[in-house]
Formats: C-alpha cells, sequence, structure tokens
C-alpha cells in the first residue's frame, strides 16, 4: 500500500499546484506562481484556509473584480508564452459569473487560464444557498454550467477525491499548445473542506513537456510542392509563431526566399518590426503594404493563426483567381481553415523543416520592386499619420462620418488638441524600445497594428482575438508580474477603461510601477464609426446627455487623472503632444504607477487600407443612407470567399 496523506480537498488543490512544472527545450519552469482570488462565503473558509495555512511557494493576491484579475492572469500567461499560469477562485454565484468573460477571452486566444468558481453545497442540505441560482428544472444545474461552452475543461467536484482526476486532466489541456485555453474545476464549498486520504504519490513533482511535433513528411512534402511553384507568395505571423519562439526561424525563412509577411494581432512582434520583409499588420486593421501585397499574393502561408475576420478582412482580402492556402499549425482544427493544404506540427520546427525541403528544390520568389515599393509607400504614410496636428475650426480629421458638434464642443470643453495617430508616433519615440506596449477592444488596436513598431519579441501585447474591453489595466500588472525589469503601458480608451479599471488598486497594492495612458475622445470612437460609416446615426456612443432617446445634449467631459489620483497613482493631463512627450519623459523617473488623461480629439483615429469587414448590416430600412451602405456590404460579400 502506498503513503498516504490525510488532507481536505482544498489543501490537496494547494499542495498539488505548487509542484507542477512544464519542460521547454530542456528548460524547467514552475508553471503555478501564484492564486488570484476574491474571498466570499462559498471560498473564504475552504480554500482561504488552505492557502492560510500553507500555501508553500505560491503567491496569494487579492483582485477586486473576478474578471479583471483573471485577464491580469491570462496577460500573465501570454506574456510568459504559455508557460507559466496564475490560478483564479472565486466565490459561488455573482463572483463565479464574472470569469465567464475571461474564460472565454483565454479559450479564444488559446492562452491557460485555471479558475476554481465555488458551487453550491455537494450535499444540498442547506439549499438554497447564499448567492445559488434555482433552476426548477433541474437541481443539479448551478451558475457554473455557464462555464461550459467557453473552457476547454470543466469539471465539478463534489467529492474529495475528484480532485485528483480533475486537476491532472486541466493539466494535461493547460499544458498542451494545440488545445489550450480556460479550464474550469467547479469546487462545492463543503466539499473544499471535507478530507480524504490522498496517496503520496499524487503530490509528487509533475513535469508536463511541451513538446515541437513537426508536421508529417506527406503533409511537409504537399505544402513545399505548392509554395516552391508559387511566384508571388506571402506569409501570415500568427500568435503560434510567438508562442513557439519561431519568429527568428520565420524572419530567416522569408529572407531566404524573398517572402513578404504580415502580422495578426497576437502574433505581431513574433518577429522584428525591422526586418527588411515585414509589411506590418494585416486584414482588417492592416497596413497598405501588406495589404496590396496580399491581394496579389497566390499562396498565402498562414503560420500559426486562427485566420480570423480581421485577418482575413472577412475573406475578401486576396483576389488572386486559384490563390492557394497553406497552413503551419499546431491545431489540425485551425489548420483547416480556409480550403488549405496543411502541415500539423509546431511552427517553429516545422518552418525549419520546410525550409530545408524548398532549398532542395533551389526555391526563390519572382518579386522584384513590389515589397520596397510597397514599404516606401508605407512609411510615408507612417509620417503623415504621425504628424496630423489640429488646425482650429478648419481641421478635417481622418474619418469623415461625424456629428458635426462634436470636434468643435471636445476641443472647448477640453482643450484638447491631441490627435491620436500623433499621440502614438510620440509615445513610440519617448518610451524605451525594450518596454511592453499593451491594448484590446476599440479603435487603438486598430491603429497600433498599423503603427506601432518594435523589435523586442513579445513586446507588442494585444487581446484581440475576443477583443475584450476592460482587458487593458489588469493587463498591465499581469505583464509587469511577468517582466518586472521593463517598463509596461498600456493604451486604453475611455469606454474601455470605464468598463474594468478596479486592478488599479491591486497595482498599488503590490507596489508595481505600470503606465496607464487613457486616450479620452468622449465615446465608444471605433462604433461609432462603424454605425456612421454604415448611414447609421451616432447613436449610443457618444458621452452625451441625451431625451431618452437620442444624444441631443453636451458632451460629459471626465477627469481622469482625478481619478488616478484617488488611488494614489501619480497623474498627468496632457492636451497637446508636447505634454504627453513632458509627461512620458518625467514617469520615467517614478516609481509608482503612472496615469495619463490624454485629451484626444475625435475621429482622429487611422482608417482601413486595401481591407473591407463583413458586418451584418439591416438589408431594409427607411433610411436611404443604411440602404446605400447595404449595397456596399453586398458588394463586398460577392467578392469574398465563401469558406
Amino acid at each position: 500500500m502506498s503513503k498516504t496523506i490525510r488532507m481536505t480537498t482544498a489543501q490537496a488543490l494547494v499542495k498539488f499546484l505548487d509542484n507542477q512544472y512544464v519542460s521547454v527545450d530542456g528548460t524547467e519552469i514552475k508553471f503555478v506562481e501564484g492564486f488570484f482570488t476574491i474571498f466570499g462565503h462559498g471560498i473564504a473558509v475552504g480554500l482561504g484556509e488552505a492557502l492560510d495555512t500553507n500555501p508553500g511557494q505560491l503567491r496569494v493576491l487579492q483582485g477586486r473584480n473576478e474578471q479583471g484579475m483573471c485577464h491580469t492572469a491570462i496577460a500573465f500567461a501570454k506574456q510568459n508564452q504559455r508557460r507559466r499560469i496564475i490560478p483564479c477562485a472565486s466565490s459561488v454565484g455573482p463572483g463565479a459569473a464574472n470569469m465567464v468573460t475571461a474564460c472565454a477571452t483565454a479559450t479564444v486566444n488559446n492562452i491557460p487560464l485555471l479558475v476554481f468558481p465555488a458551487d453550491t453545497f455537494a450535499s444540498r442540505q442547506p439549499d438554497p444557498v447564499l448567492q445559488q441560482l434555482e433552476q426548477s428544472s433541474s437541481l443539479a444545474t448551478t451558475t457554473n454550467d455557464a462555464f461550459k461552452p467557453v473552457c476547454k475543461y470543466w469539471d465539478r467536484i463534489t467529492r474529495p477525491e475528484m480532485i485528483m482526476s480533475a486537476l491532472i486532466n486541466a493539466m494535461r489541456v493547460l499544458t498542451d499548445p494545440a488545445e489550450t485555453g480556460a479550464c474550469c474545476i467547479s469546487l462545492c464549498q463543503d466539499v473544499e473542506g471535507e478530507s480524504f486520504d490522498y496517496p503520496e504519490y499524487f503530490f509528487k513533482k509533475r513535469v508536463h513537456k511541451i513538446t515541437r511535433p513537426v508536421a508529417v513528411e506527406e503533409e511537409l512534402e504537399e505544402i513545399a510542392e505548392i509554395i516552391a511553384e508559387a511566384k508571388k507568395p506571402i506569409v501570415i505571423v500568427g500568435g503560434g509563431v510567438r508562442y513557439s519562439d519561431a519568429g527568428e526561424v520565420v524572419e530567416q525563412f522569408c529572407e531566404e526566399f524573398k517572402i513578404p509577411f504580415g502580422e495578426s494581432q497576437a502574433g505581431k512582434s513574433a518577429c522584428k518590426s525591422s526586418h527588411p520583409y515585414c509589411l506590418g499588420g494585416i486584414g482588417v486593421t492592416g497596413t497598405y503594404a501588406s495589404n496590396v501585397i496580399a491581394k496579389d499574393a497566390d499562396v498565402v502561408i498562414a503560420i500559426g493563426t486562427r485566420l480570423s475576420d480581421f485577418t482575413t478582412s472577412s475573406k475578401w482580402l486576396f483576389k488572386r483567381e486559384n490563390v492557394k492556402f497553406v497552413t503551419i499549425n499546431n491545431s489540425r482544427f485551425h489548420a483547416y481553415k480556409m480550403d488549405a493544404s496543411m502541415a500539423v506540427g509546431d511552427a517553429k520546427v516545422t518552418v525549419e523543416a520546410l525550409t530545408e525541403k524548398l532549398r532542395e528544390k533551389q526555391y526563390v520568389s519572382q518579386y522584384r520592386n513590389e515589397i520596397t515599393d510597397a514599404k516606401k509607400k508605407w512609411d510615408e504614410e507612417m509620417v503623415r499619420l504621425g504628424s496630423i496636428e489640429y488646425t482650429g475650426d478648419d481641421f478635417e480629421p481622418i474619418i469623415k462620418a461625424r456629428d458635426p458638434r462634436t470636434i468643435p464642443e471636445f476641443v472647448r470643453l477640453t482643450n484638447g488638441k491631441i490627435t491620436q495617430t500623433a499621440a502614438l508616433a510620440a509615445i513610440r519615440r519617448v518610451i524605451d524600445a525594450d518596454a511592453t506596449i499593451i491594448t484590446a477592444g476599440g479603435s487603438l488596436p486598430s491603429c497600433m497594428q498599423r503603427m506601432w513598431t518594435t523589435d523586442k519579441r513579445g513586446g507588442y501585447h494585444a487581446e484581440y482575438g475576443y477583443s475584450c474591453m476592460g482587458y487593458e489595466v489588469a493587463a498591465t500588472l499581469g505583464v509587469k508580474f511577468a517582466e518586472p525589469e521593463h517598463e509596461v503601458y498600456c493604451v486604453v480608451g475611455d469606454s474601455s477603461f470605464q468598463m474594468l479599471h478596479s486592478e488599479i488598486m491591486t497595482i498599488m497594492q503590490e507596489r508595481q510601477k505600470v503606465n496607464i495612458l487613457i486616450f479620452d475622445n468622449c465615446g465608444f470612437g471605433c462604433i461609432n464609426n462603424l454605425e456612421m460609416n454604415h448611414g447609421i446615426g451616432s447613436l449610443a456612443t457618444e458621452y452625451r446627455y441625451t431625451d431618452g432617446k437620442k444624444p441631443t445634449g453636451d458632451l460629459i467631459p471626465v477627469d481622469y487623472a482625478k481619478v488616478g489620483e484617488g488611488y494614489g497613482l501619480k497623474t498627468y493631463t496632457c492636451r497637446t503632444i508636447a505634454e504627453l512627450e513632458d509627461a512620458l519623459n518625467d514617469a520615467k523617473s517614478q516609481e509608482r504607477a503612472c496615469l495619463f488623461d490624454l485629451k484626444v480629439i475625435p475621429k482622429t483615429m487611422s482608417d482601413g487600407y486595401e481591407s473591407w469587414w463583413n458586418v451584418g448590416l439591416a438589408d431594409t430600412s427607411e433610411k436611404t443612407s443604411v440602404n446605400e451602405a447595404f449595397g456596399r456590404v453586398m458588394e463586398g460579400r460577392n467578392a469574398a470567399r465563401k469558406y
């Protein structure tokens, strides 16, 4: 008989997690950093007791909003190349439900996130317990069933011994590059405190090997033959390139065979922006250089990307007749997209194997001046975007569809004279080359994918798979935990900041120096553009007093510097580019977190370049403008690939 240790479910959970490691390329890394939690009655005396009595080497972190603390954990895992995690625990009911959005964010982006929501009593004796969701159709249904569609693994612990198989299966998923995402282990609150005689071997050190499977020979040969016949191929660099540490290998591949590459949001900064074959972001939020080259490509080589609608411009981007698609992906599900010929395997070793085959075939693309011409044109546009200034009453912003009241009123109320594209150019000029920048939903990821440049691998951190507004502030803490030696900045729209900035208090509590740049344009600028460019009025997207139906009143300015001041941050209000540059330079010498309140003129974000996006616009409307816009939508749909 093996030796046993009598412990509660929660104590066993903590002890197990403290002994989990991953191994990548022979390097061993402790997988679990600690616990993020907001204690409520469903978890404070169960899991809370275990963490209080013996947390081992695990840190215990106090969150302020369950979604926010999970965003911090997602950012931490992402910035650690998915090789370290911070599990998150919540109470039963609303605390648990708050984590559902974050689990979806993690799963969509293939980022490991382990959550432990408390659940109702397995015994059902005190039912309905405080915060219990009761369904008359089934007493077995609880709030935590909502995690099932957004997680890669889901379990509910109704007996203490169940925690063993549940945790081992969660580790299986969390450490699998092809399947990783959110894992939910629901803890019945009475079972958290119940004991079992666990075998000692359950708590032994486990090292989960993250391997590099290369694609099989048949798949490699097929894609090599397709590429060998290509005259003008293009590579799409996806997040899989980043997580595989394949950036340098992809750069060498593109340089040897003279193939340009565009970047998805997740793939950006896997390769260096200064690389001669880098065209920048691709798709709906892509650069002119990427999109104009992509339109004429005869073979698209998609490496480690999900090929989302933003990356493919809703399958509209690739215009060449008989264009072929090749995918390299460790997930067969993603590799099958766009009717591609696929090589299923790790990006780094599969690209290396493909390189050998193309070298044997003495392959080189047939581009002449197209790449340099496209890059030169985009470089000129970058200069223009970075130099756009407010000129007074005659000022014409980039985005034309707008309420004519908005810009004059905004300038009068805030005295703000910053344009969004010029602000991003200034931030890039001033902050350190090895800083990490963070962004998420809204117009900022669009501008950033086009305009941001960095040669720091992993220096661009975007959550755009789920486009989850509210990610940014919490993510600064996760990234700072991951790389404490570097400066960390997030750029966040005022709407996203208002949605979720509660982890500012956790940032202060943990004494972390991060930089939060709020782009205040008095509204949901990105969605205002979307509705107005499709013939709809400016509805429920600007911060205006309303008559209950329409935004008829004045804009409502907000002093975000005072918000930051209240939390104890060092704050700056920036109304001009000069003030922004001075503030950024001053912040470098600060030891506490800094918040920048940028008064950014609405409609000064960048617009699309050789791209299109499919949206579900009304096909019948009383408004002529909507009917005209729908005609344009149909033109795009007719031109796009069907699958």
